[in-house]
């Protein structure tokens, strides 16, 4: 084995080839090395752009990173950055910039959205704080209150302290790029912390009246798709995304923006509730895991 494998080595003479002549990644052309960087995810791109200067530059490619932007992007970095529809100074960023820019949260709806890009595996997710929900008895101060927390992304959380009838709704109007979605709504079943890190700070005796019927959660879509679940309330002490149901938005060449409609509702008044704090909706593509979004 030693002698076959020593002859890959070796030319007819025998003699090993100089060392200038050996050949590694950082010899390919640098379009050829885009390609390959092609089937990486974006950090591990980054990462690897660490290796030497053929690496980096060829991380650098737009042909790259034009395969890891959302399809609409141009509609997105209009919107999202405040440009003018007639400004096409976003054309003079490279595509590396404008992957970077929209994976930082922007900010929309005076503030009571935030929308960015995912990182890792792409995709355009949004989170609706309870701010921009229309809630029933939200000023009645006997009903809810606001809470001030670092576990949210908006710093504060709408917390319920009792109530009959339990109505929540909002809406979204926004591009989001071809693709499968899923809905979630954000709550926590008992008082949340002021802190980041809880150590069993909420109060069980205020969770009252989840466990005698569930909570109804809808959302309607432009394009005619529509869902329905309901859940039994009952994990206590930790912040829960129950999943509202699954759409897809398949745009023809207009790129229309897509509105959706969402709510949940307890309107069983034989009884009272409370006890639940509200964050916010989520909505992301299909395949994200929850959990590392929010």
């Amino acid at each position: 084995m030693g002698s076959g494998f020593s002859s890959i080595f070796s030319d007819n003479n025998d003699k090993a080839p100089a060392s200038s002549s050996l050949q590694g990644l950082g010899d390919l052309p640098e379009n050829c090395l885009a390609m390959v960087l092609e089937h990486f995810d974006p950090p591990e791109i980054c990462n690897l752009a660490l290796v030497n200067r053929v690496f980096y530059q060829a991380s650098c490619a737009d042909l790259l990173w034009e395969s890891k932007l959302p399809e609409n992007y141009g509609i997105l970095i209009k919107k999202l950055l405040m440009l003018h529809e007639d400004d096409n100074s976003f054309r003079c960023l490279r595509k590396k910039d404008i992957y970077s820019r929209l994976c930082y949260p922007i900010r929309i709806s005076n503030g009571t959205k935030e929308v960015w890009n995912e990182k890792k595996r792409g995709g355009i997710c949004m989170l609706v704080s309870w701010k921009g929900m229309k809630i029933t008895g939200i000023h009645d101060r006997r009903y809810w209150t606001h809470v001030s927390t670092l576990q949210s992304r908006f710093h504060t959380i709408a917390y319920l302290k009792q109530i009959w009838w339990l109505e929540v709704e909002g809406d979204i109007d926004f591009d989001f790029p071809p693709g499968n979605y899923s809905l979630y709504f954000r709550l926590y079943l008992g008082k949340v912390s002021p802190r980041q890190i809880q150590h069993g700070s909420f109060n069980n005796d205020q969770v009252h009246g989840w466990a005698i019927n569930p909570v109804c959660f809808r959302f309607w879509v432009s394009n005619g798709e529509h869902a329905m679940s309901k859940h039994f309330l009952n994990e206590q002490g930790k912040w829960t995304c129950y999943h509202v149901g699954d759409f897809l938005v398949d745009h023809d060449c207009n790129y229309e923006s897509t509105k959706i409609k969402f709510s949940m509702t307890q309107i069983d008044c034989t009884h009272q509730k409370g006890g639940l704090s509200l964050d916010s909706v989520l909505v992301c593509p299909r395949e994200l895991e929850t959990c590392h979004l929010v």
